[in-house]
């Protein structure tokens, strides 16, 4: 209700004004104008506009659009006032709704001018002009920074989570403001800006959800007590019941036997152990109870944050491509915004964590060798093999100095590994290609910066896991034969069977892809899946209360770049 007395003040007050400003012929226009300039050139260096105690923050693309239209007002001329201030009114008025505050758009400041101004026309008074050239100033500032924050999120991941390296998307706004002020698209310009992705809407939609179960006072804590089961009779199943009805895990109707643990009751404990990433057995353990107690305030700050982590992404991943959400500990192929091939996934422990990045996959290697990066050399295989003399042996790893027709191999035997540590090891380790290999039976390359890249695993026991935070940084994956026979399923030449057989001759062989393939690294804690369900994880790399702590900060006075 506030927002909208807000905006039909500033409808108003461009109303009456805009009828009188016709009058005032060229000459406020370009007293509005002089005002604009004298502000920006009296900015300083770093450039710092305030109006009153309102910082412009937008202090490189406001100037620099400002100058490209000779300083002349935005949002009114010789004809009136802009129509597209009630456009922009509206849309930062309904900023709530992407985890923003209205007032950091200035919303307050606005409203205030357009009613000063409202109040003197009403007074006969003459037009301020530098109280025009503020009110301009405020609302191209508005505007910049909205759809910053918008395109490119309100905060910077590569100051609150420099582990994410996602390609942002990149626009020139002084560009699309002038484009959307020609042509009064002020709100469509913005909402296109939005990301594209269903899932980022259907957070949104979720928030209010949540917004609303907070409202209605959140949902029970659940006592502590022995673990439960189907066939169980205790005085905490009501509260049970009512803390999956809340979120829809269990519909709401009458039970006969309210204390009664039966077969529905256990249908909706698995759905909500596997909207949570838990081992789905139906039962209520201390972990899947401790879930459940999860203040619904924590869920909903992991959907406003996932919700910024979307709009730090690009807009657009592809007709065809491999998404892996870290936090899911899963792979995902995707056509046409459809799943095409899932599977389980091991990440990188929270000391050795994968990063978030996107790189191309070009080509994949049969049995490979592994050559061993030297900070596992000397952390992990270092202290096994000074605990065991024929680990090395064992497990087929050559010691090695030097490279091509340089390199010697060395005999474990003559070395002296108790000497040997991270500050002084000069050798190289690389695995054999075999059933012990790290890397298992393949490997999938996306050349990138990070030697991240995705592998089968001989340790196939980790999969049965519901938490796999057990890799140094890599991907393995559950299903290698078959996302091998996926990313090369163009060419006739590999089918399931030429890809198995190919493996049983244990030589390292190189393959090239006939058709590259995108592949995205993402942190997702929240998101929607396919059949609408919301899904939770836990925080493995405790990512998420560093940017939850800085939406809720004032916006900072870096300009938007782009």
């Amino acid at each position: 209700m506030k927002n909208k007395i807000m905006i039909i003040a500033a409808v108003i007050a461009m109303i009456f004004i805009s009828s009188h400003l016709t009058g005032c012929a060229r000459s406020l226009s370009e007293r509005v104008q002089l005002n604009i300039r004298l502000h920006i050139e009296a900015a300083g260096e770093p450039p710092r506009i305030k109006i009153d105690d309102e910082l412009i923050y937008s202090s490189v693309v406001l100037p620099r659009f400002y100058e490209q239209r000779a300083y002349m007002p935005a949002w009114s001329s010789d004809s009136g006032f802009s129509l597209q201030i009630a456009s922009l009114i509206t849309a930062i008025s309904g900023a709530e709704g992407q985890c923003f505050m209205p007032d950091d758009y200035h919303l307050k400041k606005i409203t205030a001018i357009m009613v000063e101004i409202n109040k003197n026309y009403a007074g006969r008074q003459s037009f301020n002009a530098a109280m025009l050239a503020e009110l301009d100033l405020l609302l191209t500032d508005a505007f910049l920074i909205y759809s910053a924050h918008l395109l490119e999120g309100r905060t910077n991941p590569e100051t609150k989570c420099p582990e994410w390296n996602a390609q942002c998307e990149e626009a020139d706004l002084a560009t699309i403001l002038q484009t959307a002020l020609t042509s009064g698209t002020i709100e469509k310009a913005l909402n296109d800006l939005l990301p594209r992705e269903p899932n980022y809407f259907s957070l949104c939609r979720k928030r209010r959800e949540y917004l609303a179960i907070i409202s209605k006072g959140g949902w029970p804590v659940i006592p502590n007590g022995p673990d439960l089961k189907t066939g169980d009779y205790d005085d905490r199943i009501p509260a049970i019941r009512e803390r999956l009805t809340i979120v829809g895990d269990q519909p709401r109707k009458k039970i006969k036997e309210m204390l009664l643990f039966d077969d529905d009751l256990e249908k909706a404990v698995r759905q909500f152990q596997k909207r949570h990433g838990l081992i789905s057995d139906g039962k209520i353990d201390a972990r899947t109870r401790a879930v459940m107690n999860v203040p619904v305030e924590e869920r909903l700050r992991q959907i406003e944050v996932n919700m910024e982590r979307w709009r730090w992404c690009q807009r657009d991943f592809g007709d065809r491509y491999i998404l892996i959400n870290i936090a899911n500990f899963e792979l995902d192929v995707f056509e046409q915004d459809t799943t095409a091939l899932s599977m389980r996934a091991i990440v990188g422990k929270p000391f050795r964590s994968t990063p978030v990045f996107s790189g191309t996959m070009t080509y994949l290697v049969f049995n490979p060798y592994w050559n061993v990066p030297k900070k596992i050399a000397v952390e992990d295989i270092l202290p096994k093999v000074k605990k065991d003399k024929d680990h090395l042996t064992t497990n087929n790893y050559k010691v090695l100095q030097g490279w091509g027709n340089s390199e010697l191999e060395i005999d474990p035997s003559t070395i002296s590994w108790a000497a040997l540590n991270e500050n002084y090891f000069p050798y190289r380790l690389r695995q054999d290609p075999g059933p012990t290999n790290a890397l298992g039976r393949i490997k999938f390359m996306f050349p990138n910066e990070y030697d991240v890249y995705i592998h089968d695993t001989p340790a196939r026991e980790l999969f049965s896991k519901d938490s796999r935070d057990f890799s140094s940084g890599c991907i393995r994956i559950e299903k290698p034969i078959e996302l091998a026979e996926y990313v090369l399923n163009d060419s006739i030449k590999w089918k399931k069977k030429e890809i198995l057989q190919v493996i049983k001759e244990s030589k390292e062989r190189t393959v090239s892809l006939p058709k590259p393939i995108p592949v995205h690294l993402l942190y997702w804690t929240a998101w929607v899946a396919d059949n609408g369900q919301l899904n939770f994880r836990n925080d493995i790399y405790d990512r998420d209360k560093d940017i939850y702590l800085a939406l809720s900060q004032p916006p900072c006075a870096q300009p938007p770049q782009k």
